[in-house]
């Protein structure tokens, strides 16, 4: 068996059609989503967590009113209510608090964060996953996805000096594009691997996400017994490899040693070139950190590089270590002073500008950031131009005022990793006394979360919105610090709703009918796994989504909240349907349970087919108005 076919084994996981019901053992929330979480378990009467549970306020920590304090301290009640573990604003990054303190070897972790599978740097399966999701993970039901085929990643060689993890998986990036991991765990094997520490897999695996794979794995070896030793967690240990004669339904390898250091250009992680073909593009900001780029690993190279040198004149150059006890180390080890010396900012240690929050780019210029995302508009700047790079190529740039390969450095400087990390959970409360404690604290921010509506037998609808391939969670919902403030209040995110892609479309909803549906292109919905991309538009009446294909995420979300998705069975039905045509759908419930939905152009007179390959408990959810409403019933 491969790593992944193991932790299956090992775990209770059943098999329903094609889809794979898993009992995580960890579940992760983050404040972004996390309101929306914990508002969900309270509508379904869950009185305590089922799974051990950790809610991380890392998103939304950019106090400029009320609103984000208030869900700060409604999560520390419900984490007081429920018997969960919480860990504290300024305590650090969730993906990377969680790979010190919690990840384990062969475990499955659910998280209400796309980048989950970060652990699978250290032999954990992670999956992100929407809220509603977690919510009913966190209540003790199964997780549900489709069964993934096991993509095998062969590692052969190792990396030639300046060459990095972040240059191999910009390297699969540029191979398989955003959307060549959907329904697909990839996992690692060869002798590749035994290079590559667990800071550097957690890289990999972190950006998995971006091309929509279900997870990614690494096996557990001795460099993750070396991890956990430095963390002194060695006790949570355990060898897990595949065996030799493992299989995989597709495989690839990679020679370490023909990679060269790479960069992705404006504005998709896959646009993925040379570092030699943008040298000499000027910057404005550079940007180290986020959950992708911010071990102690990442911060003690970048300060080597800059020690006793000062950052060029044109620059700012902001850096976000990934938590509390990286940041401890900096300062004993001398990295904080080198890098405050050469004129770096140290901000927060928080997700901050990787998803919009503080640190926006000067208009018009460019800015080269070591995060996973480089989506258009997501850095603040509408018209910035967001380069994606590892950490060396970074901190080179960041002495040259331009984007340098950084061979033209020298030498490569090595640094030493820590044999022990100092201790750090103070920060982290643990429940006193079990769950039930206190009373559950809401602000006039944090609203109810809206409810889908069970399956009519017909539709009449109309296009709303029509969009082109690749549209991102942040074009649906914008993120940054404004309406990550919005979180908890649907009512108030709709006039934001789609504005990337009709910066005139909040004028339009009053007059929107009472159901409507969006036509979308290829990969619609990829990037986050934040459900408020969903519950925005569908409270205010879109009932179908038509489009070439889905993120896997995405797709789920719609799901879970009663919103039809629909994919062309011929895409030449895409070209011909203009945006407010009008629709008919007969027998829906019935057509849903064939897998293959007939929809009739009312304007334009024709009739076009859809599929949806929908299990049956798809279905049912659909047929019910989504998951909640399955679930409280369930229950």
């Amino acid at each position: 068996m491969n790593v992944f076919q193991k932790i299956l084994a090992s775990h209770e996981v059943s098999c329903e059609g094609d889809e794979l019901a898993v009992f995580p053992d960890q579940v992760l929330t983050q404040d972004a989503t996390g309101t929306v979480v914990f508002l969900q378990v309270e509508a379904m009467g869950i009185k305590k967590a089922k799974p051990d549970v950790v809610s991380y306020i890392d998103h939304n920590t950019l106090q400029v009113d009320f609103r984000n304090h208030d869900d700060h301290r409604y999560l520390q009640s419900m984490a007081a209510k429920l018997g969960i573990k919480l860990s504290r604003t300024g305590n650090g990054i969730c993906h990377q608090v969680h790979l010190e303190n919690f990840v384990k070897p062969g475990g499955i972790l659910l998280g209400s964060d796309s980048h989950t599978p970060t652990a699978g740097g250290a032999g954990m399966l992670g999956m992100g996953a929407g809220g509603l999701d977690v919510a009913v993970a966190i209540a003790g039901e199964p997780y549900y996805i489709a069964k993934p085929q096991v993509l095998g990643v062969e590692l052969t060689g190792c990396l030639k000096p300046w060459v990095t993890a972040k240059d191999i998986i910009l390297y699969l990036l540029k191979k398989l594009t955003v959307k060549g991991g959907v329904g697909k765990v990839i996992e690692y094997f060869g002798e590749g691997v035994k290079t590559l520490s667990v800071y550097e897999r957690a890289t990999i695996c972190n950006m998995g996400a971006e091309m929509g794979a279900t997870s990614s794995l690494f096996p557990s070896d001795e460099n993750t017994f070396a991890y956990l030793k430095s963390l002194r967690r060695e006790q949570d240990w355990a060898e897990l490899k595949a065996d030799a004669d493992a299989a995989y339904d597709e495989r690839i390898t990679i020679d370490l040693t023909t990679l060269e250091p790479l960069i992705a250009f404006p504005h998709s992680p896959d646009h993925v070139k040379t570092v030699t073909e943008a040298e000499g593009t000027p910057l404005g900001q550079i940007a180290i950190g986020s959950c992708t780029n911010s071990s102690y690993k990442d911060m003690a190279i970048v300060a080597a590089i800059l020690k006793d040198k000062t950052i060029a004149e044109n620059i700012s150059l902001v850096i976000t270590p990934g938590s509390r006890r990286i940041l401890s180390m900096m300062s004993q080890t001398g990295v904080l002073q080198d890098l405050v010396e050469a004129g770096a900012r140290i901000l927060e240690v928080t997700c901050g500008p990787c998803n919009g929050i503080g640190q926006a780019p000067a208009s018009g210029t460019n800015s080269l950031r070591t995060y996973n995302r480089n989506y258009r508009g997501r850095s603040g700047t509408a018209d910035a131009q967001v380069f994606l790079a590892s950490p060396e190529t970074a901190a080179v740039s960041a002495l040259y005022g331009r984007i340098t390969d950084p061979r033209k450095f020298g030498e490569c400087p090595k640094v030493d990793l820590p044999e022990r990390f100092a201790e750090s959970s103070n920060m982290i409360l643990s429940p006193r006394g079990g769950a039930g404690e206190g009373e559950i604290w809401k602000g006039p921010n944090i609203k109810p979360v809206p409810l889908g509506s069970p399956l009519p037998p017909h539709m009449d609808f109309s296009a709303a919105l029509k969009v082109k391939d690749h549209v991102s969670t942040d074009d649906i919902l914008p993120g940054g610090a404004k309406m990550l403030a919005l979180r908890s209040n649907i009512p108030d995110s709709v006039p934001y709703v789609f504005s990337r892609l009709d910066a005139q479309f909040k004028d339009k909803i009053d007059r929107l009918p009472e159901v409507w549906a969006l036509i979308a292109g290829e990969n619609f919905g990829q990037g986050s796994s934040r459900e408020h991309a969903v519950m925005v538009p569908m409270s205010i009446g879109m009932k179908l989504v038509i489009a070439k294909s889905f993120a896997r995420i995405y797709r789920q979300n719609l799901i879970n909240y009663g919103v039809v998705p629909l994919t062309f069975a011929d895409f030449d039905d895409y070209e011909k349907i203009s945006p407010h045509d009008e629709f008919h759908i007969g027998e829906f419930p019935q057509q849903i349970q064939s897998n293959r939905v007939r929809i009739y152009d009312k304007t334009q007179d024709f009739f076009f087919d859809t599929r949806c390959d929908f299990s049956r408990r798809q279905i049912e959810l659909l047929l019910q108005g989504g998951l909640m409403n399955y679930v409280k019933h369930k229950i």
